[in-house]
């Protein structure tokens, strides 16, 4: 491509991609597409983008197409990739200029500098670092910081490479410019320092920035630039004067307003200092060992002394709460049960922690914690009036405990309180001495200290577990504050029932759950929305904890279920709804069928629910994990709610929708239980069967959901649905034998069991392409025991259950394999012997013995050949399946059942499903249920024993092992 003529053509086709006219546009982003490969397209990109008479525009797209071009034909190995030459030539344009004036186009630059640099850097381009040194060191403001930014990038680039060789050249790298970085990083901090009083707040902006970003380049060459950063002392030196640094930028934002840019800036930095500590401590923890004292020093004296009142900001307090919690839980300071066995360095940091943490030290984080952070603040409860559902879901915090306040300072008690309880134990104890009785209403403070000290009180309920009398404090404190009903008690009302929830599964006597059930209905009627909600999260710990009992519960669940669904209604928030539907869905699954009675009204409001939340696909995966548990819980007629739930499986489970995405691992999970309890076959059941074939081709982690499905509809209806399925079904199981791991051929090769079994006239016929595959799999003698000893469970089946089929399959077997169908039978009967052992389930086992005995009675001289191993595996089968009655000293077939069988349920195991029916109700017609192996070779081989004769048949056991022929007259005694 010739710059000269290409430029203006490239130049006119980026002006038109820059259209919002898709006619426009759409052929514009075409031609861009096939410049991609074309020589010298990139160069041309390069003079558009550094041309700054350009529309803004026009450049940014052209630095966007540029970066993307970097990614995919940079790299010499890859297809179209660019010359050596017009590398050198764009490497070189690159760093020619740092004088971007858009700040937005000037960052894509830095970061598309950046990924040349990952390639290229050092050995193709030695003079980066260089260039970049030398333009941070001008006077020029905009140069020095695109120079600057541009450092940044390169520096944060290399520095996430993980190859050995690539570490190796960022530690040369990192030790040859880190005086640079530091006396830059010195320079610009001084000069903001000196800037701030001056009262120019674009000077004091601009070096602020500069400060900032050589901060950045600094962070990364510490954390990353060193295998032994404490062995330097330029870094050690660094890391300890970040404290001094700190407090002078923390005595800034005195003057610094506190809603301006420069404010925003400021904060950054000051952020930015922690985060290198946080850094440093998390890959170096003992390289920061001689930094703890005075860690933990600054961070206590600014978060809880005065030191830090009027400077410290909300996300500075959680970073040196963070800081504070890293090296308390810090493994690596934590010495051995066995002293000897740690460390000198392990040693050397639990002694500086022990000397820091004294028994006042840790009583005043612990009182401040909960006295001061605890609290609930004016602007929480402000919230809690006029947004209680926006309250409820920022006080459960979620993953956030690392950047907003409220959940870090929870946290840092807990990890404290944990590993300091000894100490703090009595503290909180007298804390909660103090407290006893009720509180007067009109006493604000006192209320929401008593908030706080629960809170403190449920949050150490595991090591409170010996110290407490949680039972007596139930009934005696906590059950008459639930009784209070002043609205300015409802702190107290959802703190008392926010404590319980967390002392459920630490110590909570069982007889007295009834008198919690009755307080929970009570406060699932209360005034205000989030006790409510919190009253619903308590109950769902109590159905989830080990000792709950259906039988306590049942009196109480009409009422439950009942203000649930009402909370439900009431309820608009997304994250609320499915909190509530999540409590509704782990009530249902306790109570199982029990729930049947009270659903009617649930079941009338999901499909309003469903077609209101068709943008919350969240929402969505938690209406179809209460389907699931309501099917459970309807057994068989959960068939009603199938105009809702059929349309619902099919979007869900639809790979051309895109909410598939989110729904897909629930929906197959309700099409399983669904099908599970489903009493007959609809058509609309069968219709949703063609969502599984573009499924089966994904060979996702939902496989083992699919064949599970598959199964299900074997079960239910085998006929109907092998008929409309199995063509298309067999043609995606062939083409998945070839492409997955073997234990999903033996998953495929159990639905084909499975079809046998239930279908023994039907499925050889509609899976007869995978059979071939089976049958050479046994002669050739396939190498994994599990998938050989499935081979051989569908091979018994066709043998034992279709003899005709099996007949036509050896026929066509012996075609291909070239042999006599005698000499084939043969082979396959000796592998069969030979693997036996690969078979470890009892039932196929016992069907192997049954099906090569109905080779017998035969005078083909193969199967007379093979006769001892028959016998060898009928007698191993007996030993399987026989046991002795004690009564009559006889032994009988433990696998026979009758009709007479009913299982007991307890109340502690699931109800039988239409499936598991069904499965009783298939094993009663299966031989290996219903024949019994003694008889059947008594049988066989008196069958046997006439066509031959008593001398033919004598010959004929006398090639059997005696010791075989012993243990087969003991077996068949009275017979």
């Amino acid at each position: 491509m010739d710059l000269n003529s290409a430029s203006t053509v490239v130049l006119q086709v980026l002006t038109q991609a820059t259209s919002q006219d898709t006619a426009v546009l759409k052929p514009a982003e075409e031609q861009l597409k096939q410049w991609e490969t074309q020589p010298g397209f990139y160069s041309v990109l390069l003079n558009i983008f550094t041309n700054h008479t350009l529309d803004i525009n026009v450049r940014w797209l052209a630095v966007l197409y540029f970066k993307n071009g970097i990614d995919r034909y940079w790299r010499r190995v890859a297809p179209h990739a660019l010359s050596e030459e017009e590398k050198s030539t764009l490497r070189a344009g690159l760093i020619t200029n740092f004088n971007e004036p858009i700040n937005q186009i000037a960052t894509q630059i830095a970061v598309l500098i950046a990924k040349v640099a990952r390639l290229d850097c050092p050995r193709q381009w030695p003079e980066l670092i260089p260039t970049l040194i030398e333009s941070v060191k001008v006077q020029d403001d905009l140069r020095q910081h695109r120079a600057l930014l541009t450092f940044y990038h390169v520096t944060k680039t290399l520095a996430s490479k993980r190859l050995a060789a690539d570490r190796k050249l960022f530690y040369d790298l990192a030790s040859g410019i880190y005086s640079f970085a530091c006396s830059l990083w010195n320079h610009h901090t001084d000069t903001f320092l000196q800037q701030v009083s001056s009262g120019n707040e674009a000077a004091v902006l601009s070096s602020l920035e500069r400060t900032l970003l050589s901060l950045k380049v600094l962070r990364k060459l510490t954390v990353n630039g060193f295998v032994e950063p404490h062995k330097n002392m330029e870094v050690m030196g660094f890391l300890h004067g970040i404290f001094e640094r700190l407090k002078q930028f923390l005595e800034c934002s005195r003057s610094i307003g506190t809603d301006n840019i420069c404010r925003d800036r400021l904060e950054k930095t000051i952020i930015l200092f922690t985060k290198v500590l946080l850094d440093f401590l998390d890959q170096h923890p003992f390289s920061f060992t001689p930094l703890i004292q005075r860690s933990l020093e600054f961070s206590v004296s600014y978060v809880f002394t005065e030191v830090g009142e009027g400077v410290t900001f909300e996300r500075f307090i959680v970073q040196c709460m963070n800081l504070i919690k890293m090296i308390v839980k810090n493994y690596a300071y934590k010495p051995s049960k066995n002293f000897e066995d740690s460390s000198p360095e392990t040693l050397e940091a639990h002694k500086i922690k022990m000397a820091f943490f004294t028994y006042p030290t840790l009583t005043e984080i612990c009182r401040r914690l909960v006295s001061h952070y605890f609290l609930l603040t004016e602007e929480e409860l402000t919230m809690w009036e006029e947004d209680p559902e926006g309250f409820t879901v920022e006080e459960t915090g979620g993953d956030s405990w690392k950047y907003s306040l409220r959940p870090c300072t929870e946290v840092l008690f807990i990890d404290i309180f944990h590993e300091y309880n000894q100490t703090l134990t009595p503290v909180l104890l007298e804390m909660m001495q103090t407290l006893q009785g009720p509180t007067n209403v009109e006493d604000m403070n006192a209320l929401l200290i008593k908030d706080a000290v629960y809170n403190a009180v449920g949050l150490a309920a595991y090591e409170l577990f010996d110290s407490v009398d949680f039972d007596q404090w139930f009934k005696n404190q906590l059950l008459p504050e639930l009784q209070v009903i002043h609205n300015r008690y409802k702190p107290l009302r959802r703190r008392v029932i926010w404590l319980i929830g967390q002392w459920i599964s630490v110590k909570f006597k069982s007889d007295l759950r009834p008198m919690l059930y009755e307080a929970i209905c009570n406060l699932l009627q209360d005034q205000d929305l989030v006790v409510r909600i919190e009253t619903a999260t308590t109950l769902k710990l109590t159905v989830d904890d080990f000792e709950f009992r259906t039988d306590q519960f049942l009196p109480y669940l009409e009422t439950m279920f009942t203000l649930l669904f009402q909370l439900l209604q009431q309820v608009t928030e997304c994250d609320t709804k499915m909190h509530v539907l999540h409590v509704l869905s782990c009530v249902i699954e306790r109570v199982n069928m029990q729930i049947r009675p009270y659903v009617g009204c649930l079941v009338q409001y999901l499909p309003l629910l469903w077609k209101q939340s068709e943008e919350h696909n969240m929402l969505r995966c938690a209406i179809l994990t209460t389907l699931i548990h309501l099917v459970q819980g309807l057994g068989a007629d959960s068939k009603n709610l199938y105009p809702f739930l059929l349309p619902v499986i099919q979007l869900s489970t639809d790979v051309s929708q895109p909410p598939h995405v989110y729904l897909l691992e629930d929906g197959l999970e309700l099409w399983l239980v669904t099908l599970e309890n489903s009493p007959c076959i609809t058509p609309e059941l069968l219709r949703i069967f063609h969502n599984m074939s573009p499924l089966l081709e994904l060979s996702s982690e939902s496989l083992r959901t699919c064949f599970k499905i598959i199964n299900g509809y074997i079960f239910l209806s085998s006929t109907e649905f092998l008929q409309t399925y199995a063509v298309g079904l067999c043609q995606s199981f062939c083409e998945l034998l070839n492409e997955i791991t073997t234990e999903g051929q033996v998953q495929v090769l159990k639905v084909v069991e499975n079809a046998l079994k239930v279908n023994p006239v039907l499925s050889p016929q509609m899976f007869q392409p995978i059979l071939p595959c089976v049958f050479r799999g046994i002669i050739e003698g396939e190498r994994y025991p599990v998938v050989m000893s499935t081979y051989l469970g569908v091979m018994g089946r066709v043998l034992l259950q279709n003899t005709s089929f099996f007949s036509s399959l050896l026929n066509e077997m012996a075609h291909k394999f070239n042999q006599e169908m005698d000499q084939l039978l043969g082979n396959m009967i000796e592998m069969w012997v030979d693997r036996m052992d690969n078979i470890t389930q009892p039932e196929r086992r016992k069907l192997s013995a049954l099906a090569l005995l109905s080779l017998l009675p035969s005078d083909n001289s193969v199967i007379q050949d093979k006769f001892c191993g028959i016998v060898n595996i009928s007698v191993e089968g007996l030993h399987d399946v026989m046991t002795e009655d004690p009564e009559t000293g006889t032994y009988k077939d433990c696998m026979l059942m009758s009709h007479l069988e009913e299982p007991k349920v307890t109340e502690d195991e699931e109800p039988p499903t239409e499936q598991d029916k069904r499965k009783k109700m298939l094993a009663l017609k299966d031989p290996v249920h219903t024949v019994s192996l003694q008889q059947f070779i008594y049988e066989k081989l008196k069958a046997q024993q006439e066509l031959l004769g008593e001398q033919g048949f004598q010959s004929l056991m006398e090639t059997v092992d005696t010791e075989i022929v012993t243990q087969l007259q003991e077996f068949l005694q009275g017979f």
